[in-house]
């Protein structure tokens, strides 16, 4: 009873308009005193408790740090020369230009850990130059949005970062390590259908009527950005520092080639970086913190056992059971955010995961991988709501291309769900 009361309390204040947070928060505070009807008071002494306990976790000093590091290589005209240097490589013609903006959305996904923040990097440059070669924006704008949800699956990734402190046995490392194959895998299957369709309808004609960039000297101003990724990853491989360490060398090396190489930032743009970062981090603190008091409520009143019992009886096996999971997971994503998932419905999974003896790191990058298609499935998606702000166009004018680009993005998706090695095999030759 007390857990209806808990899912539907959750459920009428959410739809009611109530931040997400708080709506759980209440939901679970709520849940706490009913549950102590002998002893509100001290019961809800729990609530304060497991606020502070799921925000005062070491991994997490690392998740400001990269919110900043996305601020920062935003401003600092690192993706400009990237994607000079990536039509370099690639060269000119019909679905290059598309082809080169999931390849650094990509590249810039192993620098900051937001998907909005990339898009909104990557799109300042490629959307105008997409338009100037003939492609319609809400082409370029689903393009966009779907190449920079590759972001939180290559490391360093925000949402790892969220999950390895929720689950034991993931850590950080075995979580950064098992997303970059399905991160390049994920690109890949974004590029195939992109450059398809670009072909097929004849976008970008007028590209072959530019230059195509010189190599070397593009190389040469995109070299600071490239080094970035080999910096924070290879930094941690070699142990020269953890995950959180690399986080504030990321920062420092950021401001460095902001301020110091490229000259794009200066000391006068600080605090609009630092405010623009401390609300983001201190918004998704403030969820982890409400979310931690109904994780606690769901724990605590036993609602995620019936719920395992249930799926393990069901008849459907594991990989029935894991599809299921994933469908449901598809639908939320659509309307809320991935920290609103994770807080949600990991409470809820981890019983399932033990049930059917899933690998926890593996079962964190499909439940990632299910967010990232969220981050630009109509009608929340929160990518595709910054790259069509960019683009000028309404979402609704993105569906007959974003929805190619889906299809091949789950197609990946379920390509790592049939062979976990896809996403297991890295961590486990590192030695995680």
């Amino acid at each position: 009873m007390i857990g209806a009361i808990l899912f539907l309390l959750f459920l009428g204040l959410m739809l009611a308009g109530v931040p997400i947070g708080v709506a759980l928060g209440t939901g679970g505070m709520v849940a706490i005193a009913l549950a102590n009807s002998d002893a509100q008071l001290f019961g809800l002494l729990a609530a304060p408790q497991n606020f502070y306990a799921s925000i005062a976790k070491y991994p997490l000093l690392a998740l400001p740090m990269f919110v900043l590091v996305g601020s920062i290589f935003d401003r600092s005209g690192v993706a400009q020369r990237m994607v000079t240097f990536a039509l370099a490589v690639v060269g000119r013609g019909p679905g290059m230009l598309p082809m080169v903006a999931i390849l650094v959305a990509m590249v810039l996904g192993g620098i900051s850990g937001s998907g909005p923040a990339n898009a909104a990097a990557v799109g300042g440059v490629m959307i105008a130059a997409m338009s100037r070669a003939g492609y319609p924006a809400p082409f370029s704008a689903s393009v966009v949005g779907a190449a920079a949800a590759t972001d939180i699956l290559i490391p360093p990734s925000i949402a790892f970062i969220v999950y390895s402190v929720m689950v034991p046995g993931a850590s950080v490392p075995a979580m950064f390590a098992a997303g970059m194959v399905p991160g390049l895998l994920a690109g890949i299957a974004l590029i195939a259908p992109a450059v398809w369709l670009s072909r097929r309808h004849g976008f970008g004609a007028a590209e072959k009527e530019q230059p195509r960039p010189p190599f070397w000297a593009s190389l040469r101003e995109a070299s600071w950005g490239l080094a970035a990724p080999v910096l924070i990853l290879g930094g941690m491989r070699a142990g020269w520092f953890t995950p959180t360490e690399a986080a504030a060398v990321a920062v420092f090396y950021g401001l460095f080639v902001g301020i110091v190489i490229h000259r794009t930032i200066g000391w006068a743009d600080l605090f609009e970086i630092f405010r623009e970062a401390g609300e983001i981090s201190a918004i998704i603190m403030i969820v982890l913190g409400l979310a931690g008091i109904f994780a606690y409520s769901v724990n605590t009143l036993g609602i995620a056992d019936p719920v395992a019992r249930f799926a393990a009886a069901s008849g459907l096996g594991g990989t029935g059971t894991l599809l299921l999971l994933f469908a449901i997971l598809l639908v939320v994503g659509m309307f809320l955010d991935g920290v609103s998932i994770f807080m949600i419905f990991i409470p809820l999974l981890a019983p399932i995961v033990q049930a059917f003896r899933w690998d926890v790191v593996w079962f964190g990058v499909l439940l990632t991988l299910a967010v990232a298609i969220g981050q630009f499935t109509p009608p929340m998606a929160v990518n595709l709501m910054v790259s069509c702000k960019m683009a000028g166009v309404p979402m609704e004018s993105t569906l007959p291309w974003v929805l190619w680009l889906v299809a091949s993005f789950v197609a990946a998706s379920l390509l790592v769900l049939f062979v976990p090695e896809l996403a297991l095999w890295l961590p486990r030759s590192l030695g995680y």
